[in-house]
């Protein structure tokens, strides 16, 4: 984060979600639509229920962690088919400790019609220290999301006992704290069938530190820049069943690489059938680690073209989305980051490498001076081109005392036009949208089953943000994926015509969704080839399938044709 200048085919089941959930029929194609539909979001947080604040507790002493905060999950925790929200908070500052419920982390359970109760203390999910981001996902294999909540000098491990409720089993599962942990994303590395947990950290820093930056003069002080502290390597922990986790960040030569982590996104980037890891990192170079045959990794970021930006000068790299924004079958990169910098794509050219588009796909003009943190990379008006969303604030409260940028900024949103091209059409939006605020965290899930993903975002000091999309409705279909022997999918590979998509539930900044996998159809009401790789490397191909649906596809191990 940059501060002032100067201051440096094997058969599956295929399963129908209940007639509860409302799936609607709509009228419109995979391709590009002729006409293509508006994108419209409306600002709905009043009559959800949702209440969450982000306290951040900013202190006159600036520490660092108090404009970081922001990361939320969007799961289905008591598996009613419903996506529910889990909002991360942070606590009192210097102390570390959350002194009482405003610093709560939060849950809400969706009920419907997007309507949401506050289900935190009979859940048991208040949490506990400074918290920053969480990952869902089921690491035990019993069909129920579990959670991994992220924070300053303390992770904690959520499981999910099916019950309604979750149990700390952070100690348990051998899962360590000390240091200052922003992200943390699941991966089956090794292909055993049971995920595995990479965390993303940050810097060496202590409540203790006092160190004074800014201007003196003037009596301004500003957050320091992250190149006043030292860098962390990230942590990998590999999954060994019954509930326990081995730390492999040595022997898998993660440990190797000294960083200032923000957000990871996984995918197989090359093509080898591993999932690969890549790191935004803070003012110095991204990291992609290249999974070799779940032995090792390889830190290959500035071979394959993702280190820096074209320019050769490291940025401030905050969130990431890896999604495949040109459907030609190859995941691409997106990074959010400060004013001045664009906020980087680089389109995946096949062979292990990249190229850096922002420019030529309309990003680094359209970017250029705006501030972003949370990202995602989603078909919003559901014509078959993933679109762009951004959640966007400077990192500086007091930036405007020092350049001509500003700290309190709308989010915005970039039409995908076709091939990677985007164009920013926030304005269309309306002037709801226009709100300026500390935006960090966003996930964008589909929360009242009309097929149209919505948006929500947090904001430092501020209430959280559900944005309903009303677009123009077009075809679509979401698949939600059960492994074999009900094991998290997570690393399935998913092929509609032209369109590719790889289960992964890290989203944007420290943030995470695990609510199936969307596809917009724009006027197909019927998908002739549904191609689904799963983690194990099976194939199973589905034919004239019926757009318009949740469909749950769970993976067996028999033979013969699908049911439907």
């Amino acid at each position: 984060m940059r501060r002032p200048a100067g201051l440096r085919g094997h058969a599956c089941a295929v399963v129908p979600l209940a007639a509860a959930l409302s799936l609607c029929a709509v009228t419109m194609t995979g391709a590009r639509i002729p006409s293509a539909p508006s994108i419209m979001l409306v600002d709905v947080t009043a009559r959800t229920g949702v209440t969450f604040r982000l306290e951040h507790h900013p202190t006159p002493a600036k520490h660092l962690i108090e404009t970081m905060p922001g990361g939320l999950a969007a799961f289905d925790y008591n598996r009613d088919g419903r996506t529910d929200l889990y909002f991360t908070n942070g606590a009192s500052v210097p102390g570390l400790v959350k002194t009482g419920p405003s610093f709560w982390n939060r849950l809400y359970r969706n009920d419907g019609d997007m309507k949401f109760t506050d289900v935190t203390a009979e859940a048991g999910v208040a949490g506990k220290g400074y918290s920053m981001g969480a990952a869902a996902a089921d690491f035990d294999n019993d069909g129920h999301i579990d959670l991994l909540v992220t924070g300053v000098r303390e992770n904690t491990l959520y499981r999910n006992t099916g019950s309604g409720k979750f149990e700390d089993v952070t100690a348990r599962a051998g899962l360590r704290g000390g240091v200052w942990s922003v992200a943390a994303g699941w991966l089956d590395f090794d292909r055993d069938g049971l995920l595995d947990l990479f965390v993303v950290n940050y810097l060496k820093w202590s409540p203790a530190d006092g160190r004074f930056c800014g201007d003196r003069a003037r009596s301004l002080r500003v957050y320091c820049d992250p190149r006043h502290y030292t860098g962390l390597p990230n942590t990998l922990y590999r999954n060994r069943g019954h509930g326990t986790f081995e730390d492999v960040s040595v022997k898998t030569g993660i440990a190797a690489h000294v960083g200032k982590g923000m957000s990871l996104g996984v995918a197989d980037y090359d093509g080898d059938g591993w999932t690969d890891v890549f790191v935004t990192n803070d003012t110095v170079p991204n990291f992609l680690f290249r999974n070799i045959e779940g032995r090792r990794f390889d830190e290959t970021g500035l071979l394959s073209g993702v280190s820096v930006p074209s320019h050769g000068r490291p940025v401030s790299s905050m969130g990431t989305e890896i999604r495949d924004v040109d459907n030609d079958g190859r995941p691409d990169i997106h990074v959010t980051a400060l004013a001045g910098e664009t906020f980087p794509l680089f389109q995946n050219d096949g062979g292990g490498t990249f190229r850096d588009t922002t420019q030529p796909s309309g990003i680094a003009a359209a970017t250029l001076r705006h501030s972003g943190w949370g990202n995602a990379l989603v078909d919003l008006d559901n014509d078959g081109w993933r679109d762009l969303f951004t959640a966007n604030s400077h990192v500086n409260d007091r930036i405007e005392a020092f350049e001509a940028h500003t700290y309190l900024e709308p989010n915005r949103i970039f039409r995908n036009t076709g091939g990677g091209r985007f164009v920013d059409v926030t304005q269309e939006v309306g002037a709801a949208f226009a709100v300026a605020r500390a935006h960090r965290g966003a996930v964008a899930a589909d929360l009242n089953h009309d097929g149209r993903v919505d948006i929500v975002t947090t904001s430092l000091g501020d209430r959280a943000e559900i944005w309903e999309n009303r677009s123009v409705a077009a075809h679509w279909i979401i698949l939600k994926l059960v492994g074999r022997s009900d094991r998290d999918a997570i690393g399935a590979q998913i092929r509609i015509g032209k369109q590719t998509a790889e289960l992964a539930t890290t989203a944007g900044y420290a943030s995470s969704v695990h609510a199936g996998v969307h596809f917009g159809l724009g006027s197909a009401t019927t998908i002739a080839r549904l191609e689904i790789r799963w983690p194990d490397g099976a194939i199973q191909v589905l034919n004239d399938v019926r757009a318009d649906q949740v469909l749950e596809v769970r993976q067996s191990s028999g033979s013969g044709g699908p049911s439907r």
